[in-house]
């Protein structure tokens, strides 16, 4: 009974961690602005110039209320002191496979942002595109700073999978070998 309620309480923290992480990554790229003037015109960058950041920042939206919702079992599992998932293969099942699913969208795309945010960084010289972080190098700091936030919430979310997978097979049995090795 104290482990079970002790489990969901690590779990909620991870999950909260997450929850927080997710949700300042999602605050830098959605409030990051940054306006300059090259050669006589006022250009501002935001995060809709790049179509990578903005999915980021709706996937970053997403996962923060993900973990919120996970949170509140967590809190409700801890309180009562209820196993969690009681013999409940589906509800094990389900659980797992979101959290699998909020990793791998989670992780995919802030590489894809990364990504993009690479050619802003370098420059594509075979396209003539320059480096657009020598312009708007506050823009890109705090771009990055959202990258990295983005990728510490996909790294929780990957151990939380793995917390759910540990929670749902719990619930089979171990198998029995038929033979006894001599």
């Amino acid at each position: 009974m104290a482990a079970a309620r002790s489990e969901a309480k690590a779990e909620g923290l991870l999950r909260a961690a997450c929850a927080a992480l997710a949700a300042a990554a999602a605050m830098l790229l959605g409030l990051s602005t940054q306006t300059e003037t090259v050669l006589l015109v006022r250009k501002k960058a935001t995060v809709k110039d790049v179509q990578a950041l903005w999915v980021l920042a709706m996937t970053a939206v997403a996962a923060a209320g993900y973990h919120l919702l996970q949170l509140l079992k967590c809190f409700y599992l801890g309180r009562f002191a209820v196993s969690p998932y009681r013999n409940s293969r589906a509800l094990a099942w389900t659980c797992l496979l979101l959290d699998k699913a909020c990793a791998y969208t989670t992780f995919a795309t802030t590489v894809a942002a990364t990504q993009a945010c690479m050619i802003a960084l370098e420059g594509a010289h075979a396209v003539q595109w320059i480096k657009l972080c020598n312009i708007y190098t506050r823009f890109c700091e705090q771009i990055g700073g959202s990258l990295a936030l983005g990728m510490l919430a996909a790294a929780g979310t990957t151990v939380l999978s793995a917390v759910s997978a540990r929670n749902l097979f719990r619930l089979y049995p171990s198998a029995t070998r038929p033979y006894a090795a001599h």
